[in-house]
């Protein structure tokens, strides 16, 4: 099977002749990568990741969001929402700032330089895009970005969680703008004859789910509903990947009901690998389930070899193996040798 077919099927929960598996590295593992596999040495082509994504340009001009951070020098700011960054290298190493946390009414949330990603230039080259990756036997997919994590690096975090009680009006008029981003996005990426959609937002803690479930089902699941419509509208049968950290329990049969068919990254140290194969086994594929708490930061090589095992005995074939999130710093070099060799050992079926 190719690349491309393997992870078609795994998502499908048929039958694979490998399990297929990808990564992303933090900065520090890119170099770390250099020095082991050589400076110009590709790590996706070196370990056989079967994935490739694609995704909207950036906007035509620069927009001037200044105005919002009050003369704030030295960060970084996003070029489509103006959302900034201050202090480290990668983004879950850096303090978050947010533009309209000053911000408290609707006419002013109107008047912020939202983007467009209407502009053909954007968007134009998906197609190709998308042909040359399957071309060359990868699953290309795509992700039509966050709505929940997005209203919140705009708005403050204990702000945006306060006002879903205390003035719904504000975050819910934050959300439907990046909604309404998303549902073109996911068409267009639809369009372009993607393999998958990936869509998500953290909204699971440890133990809980970041916003109550009830709340969840009245702010966020209809815009989720909206952007998975979007993609299914071009695309009936295109599979959807829904990422979460933490614990999501309440909400997982909402995301099947709305059409959610593959879960990531299902984090073991926070849901019960062997309860959630048991209860949705049957409706989802999964994607990740090797922790970055734990296992592959701290745990040995025969430890990782172990949990790869464990979710392929679990939850092959619908199954993607990865990190559950990016692999950070303190992973080693051996223990993602080992993540890939465990692979081989487990992971290769006769079909």
């Amino acid at each position: 099977m190719t690349p491309r077919e393997r992870v078609n099927a795994a998502v499908r929960r048929q039958p694979v002749d490998r399990v297929p598996c990808e990564m992303a590295f933090t900065p520090s593992i890119t170099r770390l990568a250099r020095e082991k596999l050589g400076p110009n040495a590709s790590p996706a082509e070196y370990f056989g990741w079967a994935t490739r994504e694609v995704g909207f340009r950036g906007p035509r001009e620069a927009v001037d969001f200044s105005e919002y951070y009050h003369g704030l020098k030295g960060m970084y700011i996003d070029h489509d929402y103006g959302t900034g960054e201050v202090a480290g290298e990668f983004h879950h190493f850096t303090k978050k700032v947010f533009p309209l946390e000053d911000v408290r009414s609707v006419a002013g949330l109107e008047e912020y330089p939202w983007p467009d990603f209407t502009d053909p230039r954007r968007h134009e080259h998906l197609e190709d895009e998308v042909k040359f990756y399957q071309e060359q036997g990868y699953h290309v997919s795509a992700f039509a970005g966050h709505i929940w994590e997005t209203a919140w690096q705009l708005l403050g975090y204990e702000r945006s969680l306060s006002d879903l009680m205390l003035r719904p009006d504000l975050v819910d008029y934050t959300l439907g703008r990046i909604c309404d981003h998303n549902c073109f996005k996911a068409r267009r990426m639809a369009e372009a004859g993607i393999d998958m959609l990936r869509v998500g937002d953290d909204v699971g803690m440890q133990d809980r789910m970041v916003i109550r479930p009830d709340l969840w089902r009245e702010h966020l699941k209809p815009l989720l509903t909206r952007v998975i419509a979007s993609a299914r509208a071009v695309n009936p049968e295109l599979p959807v990947w829904y990422h979460s950290d933490g614990d999501i329990r309440p909400i997982i049969p909402d995301l099947i009901e709305v059409g959610v068919t593959v879960l990531n990254p299902v984090q073991p140290e926070c849901m019960d690998l062997a309860d959630i194969a048991a209860a949705y086994g049957d409706k989802l594929a999964f994607w990740g389930t090797i922790g970055t708490q734990q296992v592959m930061p701290w745990g040995t090589p025969d430890d990782v070899r172990a949990a790869v095992k464990r979710s392929i005995d679990l939850m092959a074939p619908g199954l993607v193996l990865a990190p559950t999130h990016v692999v950070e710093p303190e992973v080693p070099w051996d223990n993602i040798v080992a993540f890939h060799d465990a692979i081989d050992l487990y992971g290769v079926f006769r079909v």
